[in-house]
């Protein structure tokens, strides 16, 4: 079943190359959608895809690469969009 979830990812999460190793795990697992830096120092991101490739990229955004701290992660389930691939955007 394929669900949508927009995410906001607070902590030491800019700078760490965050952004970089979420798209690289969101492809490995077939989701589409994008992540951005936020103004206020969080990642956002919007997540399409299979519902157990989604679980697996939320768990793994719970902690985030190496030199990442995260200390909150708020999930909102939306409608799905025709993402045809997952980007890094513009920062917002």
């Amino acid at each position: 079943m394929r669900c949508a979830y927009q995410i906001l990812i607070a902590g030491r999460v800019q700078g760490v190359a965050f952004r970089y190793h979420m798209m690289k795990k969101a492809k490995e697992y077939n989701i589409t959608g994008f992540v951005r830096n936020l103004s206020d120092g969080r990642v956002e991101a919007i997540l399409n895809g299979a519902d157990q490739d989604l679980q697996k990229l939320l768990n793994w955004c719970k902690v985030g690469p190496d030199l990442a701290s995260v200390n909150q992660l708020d999930i909102l389930k939306i409608e799905p969009a025709n993402y045809i691939e997952f980007s890094i955007v513009k920062d917002a």
